[in-house]
């Protein structure tokens, strides 16, 4: 009954507007109060604190930072014109080129929206300078922006990490090829669509044969700090030189480095700016952060996960069932509810039960991020649809529908992500580190 009580009054909170991190407290609060159960002020304060100082945490923030730093340095340019001179010139290349630098810039940012804005300012004009349609090309990059979540590194998996204690690198090498498979499936639907609704194939070919001038080497030369940003920092940590903690701060000076003494794209004076920037994206995160400790303490102090695992393990026979139900409400959840919340909330509570019907941590862990991940181009939350529609002053709805046939041939990819588990396993059973971030 505790138990209950704790997910009806945190519901209710959602349902009334009440902001996800307080709505953990006052369910957190309501068994204490009313029921004499789930421990008490003392231990809801004192774990409160502990979910906030954690060194894990800090990879957060640091990541965001990186992030930010990167896109107001131009990366997404660079590597843009890179995979143009190989795709540019095959039908539908441009489009594939926008997909390749939203899969390769996830790699730098390791967010959704961050990955949207720096690559869609820059790619969603240049698409319509060709002749694409306006609201398509905002689709196609909305889409392609959840790429910044599932290939590494990528916040979300690192706040799984935090939620359950995975290893983070095992999740950051889990999520490289169903980052990969994604992407294809995406490009596959842009090359259908180019062949048949047809392009400016004239245009193209002046702006690629104005863009092959340059030359193979010029254009690799600046590029490559770009495309070293994910080998240094998932190189080091796979051979063990640091942790994913570590890599993330390591990931904010090569940011630094980088903009202003290589492209020096950026000032010292703007790196404040982008502090601040990145402490407003960070500041809510942190808040439930901090009281999902607690909220999870509660939850397994009324025994709620417990009734959990028991009510699947008791309903569902097979890890197939379980886990077809669940991406249908991961799914669902995503349209309405952020990434980082979700995870924080669904994943301690859910992973026991998962276990216990033989599904890998890791795998399930890369299967709730790639849902989650879809709802980035979703509505009503979709906030890489409202990112995306902004650059291209288009109405989020006109972009989302646009954007449906992209998040089909996702949907396509995360069906075999999900029921053929060494998609995502095999790089972890390969090359798997232990720890956690």
């Amino acid at each position: 009954m505790a138990a209950l009580l704790v997910f009806i009054v945190f519901l209710v909170a959602i349902a009334i507007s009440i902001p996800i991190g307080v709505s953990m407290i006052v369910g957190s609060l309501a068994p204490i109060f009313l029921m004499d159960k789930g421990g008490s002020i003392a231990q809801l304060l004192n774990n409160t604190f502990s979910g906030a100082n954690s060194t894990p945490i800090l990879a957060v923030p640091l990541f965001i930072l990186g992030g930010v730093i990167m896109a107001e340095g131009g990366i997404s340019k660079k590597l843009f014109n890179f995979f143009s001179y190989f795709v540019g010139n095959i039908p539908g290349g441009i489009p594939c080129a926008v997909i390749l630098t939203c899969l390769f810039y996830g790699a730098i940012s390791g967010s959704g929206p961050a990955t949207t804005a720096a690559v869609g300012s820059m790619c969603i004009p240049f698409l319509v300078s060709l002749g694409y349609d306006r609201q398509w090309s905002a689709g196609l990059v909305a889409v392609a922006g959840g790429l910044g979540v599932v290939i590494p590194p990528s916040i979300p998996f690192v706040l799984y990490s935090l939620a359950t204690g995975v290893s983070t690198g095992n999740l950051f090498l889990a999520g490289i090829i169903p980052g990969i498979l994604i992407g294809l499936f995406m490009m596959i639907y842009a090359v259908f669509y180019c062949v048949r609704k047809g392009e400016d194939k004239a245009l193209i070919k002046a702006q690629m044969s104005e863009l092959r001038s340059q030359g193979l080497w010029k254009l690799f030369k600046e590029s490559f700090w770009a495309l070293l940003c994910p080998i240094i920092i998932l190189g080091g940590i796979y051979t063990g030189w640091f942790t994913p903690t570590e890599a993330a701060c390591i990931s904010v000076f090569y940011a630094i480095l980088v903009s202003l003494f290589v492209y020096k794209s950026i000032q010292i004076k703007d790196l404040i700016p982008f502090l601040c920037s990145s402490v407003k994206t960070y500041g809510g995160l942190a808040f439930v952060l901090a009281f999902a400790t607690a909220f999870g303490r509660v939850l397994s102090l009324t025994r709620a996960t417990k009734i959990v695992e028991e009510f699947i393990v008791g309903n569902f026979s097979s890890a197939f069932t379980v886990m077809t139900v669940l991406v249908i409400i991961f799914l669902i959840l995503g349209m309405v509810m952020d990434t980082g919340p979700a995870i924080i909330i669904l994943a301690p509570v859910l992973l026991p039960a998962v276990q216990a019907l033989g599904v890998d941590e890791v795998h399930f862990g890369v299967v709730l991020v790639c849902c989650l991940s879809i709802g980035l181009a979703t509505p009503p939350f979709g906030l890489d649809v409202f990112v995306a529609g902004n650059l291209a002053e288009e109405p989020p709805m006109s972009v989302a529908k646009k954007a449906i046939p992209f998040m089909v041939a996702f949907i396509i990819a995360l069906f075999l992500i999900t029921y053929v588990e060494p998609v995502s396993t095999l790089l972890v059973s390969m090359f798997g580190v232990g720890g956690g971030a």
